[in-house]
């Protein structure tokens, strides 16, 4: 197992927005189990609970902070607690994210705005809070977690998220080499069809209106497009992240690991 014995990982987005293993939730249980000490955010309490109750009934340490890291002085504060409490970050996971659907002549303003906030300035602000941290420590490591749709058409309108993950990763890239020789290292993950319980409200939604389209037809249309023939897990992002986490990533720096298995690679009609 990759090791991160007696580091400090903040991990945003901790929670899952249903029963399951959402990819918050399932970095922050990895991370755990390689001995990282976890400082998970989440808006939700009652979600960042149930990560909490999971690490600790597995012997881990887990303290949980609640607020919006779209919000600065939120973002400011809960670092600050993560210091007060553990005395340093070395870790920082940003998977907060949320896709909304549209184009640039249907979608709000406000939709816009949001999205940006949340799948792009979230990360922004929380690398402004930890990255001085890191620099005097002399290392830290960054993972953010984006999505396929940074770098390829995912087969739906979302054009607010598409956006905003892609700035996510030239974000990373670009403050990756400015912070090379300070030890600071920033990679993206970019999951592509995963099965976490978001994806069973979708089904759910779908289901729900005429569309013609039970839940086991939603779910296996998402596994065919898939070549290895299926979604992966949760825990497919989270050994990735986990991986660039640790020292087995200490020469990688500035770049993305997809989880896709290998939708990105296939060229379909």
């Amino acid at each position: 197992m990759l090791a991160l014995e007696g580091r400090i990982a903040i991990v945003t987005g901790c929670g899952s927005q249903g029963p399951g293993w959402g990819n918050g939730k399932a970095i922050a249980a990895t991370f755990a189990r390689a001995g990282a000490t976890i400082y998970g955010i989440d808006r939700n309490r009652e979600a960042g609970e149930e990560t909490r109750r999971i690490v600790e009934a597995e012997g881990g340490r887990f303290a949980l902070g609640t607020g919006d890291v779209t919000d600065k002085a939120t973002v400011d504060a809960l670092v600050a607690d993560c210091l007060q409490q553990f005395g340093r970050v070395d870790i920082l996971v940003n998977n907060v994210g949320l896709s909304l659907p549209g184009d640039p002549a249907t979608m709000e303003e406000e939709v816009w705005d949001s999205q940006i906030d949340i799948n792009l300035k979230s990360a922004f602000l929380c690398c402004k809070a930890v990255l001085p941290l890191m620099e005097r420590q002399g290392k830290g490591a960054i993972v953010s977690v984006a999505s396929t749709a940074a770098i390829r058409y995912t087969g739906k309108p979302q054009a607010g998220y598409a956006a905003a993950k892609a700035g996510l990763v030239q974000f990373s890239r670009v403050v990756a080499v400015d912070y090379a020789r300070r030890g600071v290292r920033l990679n993206c993950v970019l999951p592509g069809l995963i099965e976490t319980p978001l994806v069973e409200k979708l089904a759910q939604q779908f289901a729900s209106r005429e569309t013609g389209m039970d839940r086991d037809t939603f779910y296996r249309r998402r596994h065919e497009q898939v070549p290895m023939g299926h979604m992966g897990e949760a825990f497919d992002v989270a050994e990735a992240a986990l991986f660039l986490a640790s020292d087995a990533a200490k020469y990688i720096t500035g770049t993305e690991i997809l989880v896709d298995g290998g939708l990105c690679a296939a060229v379909r009609g």
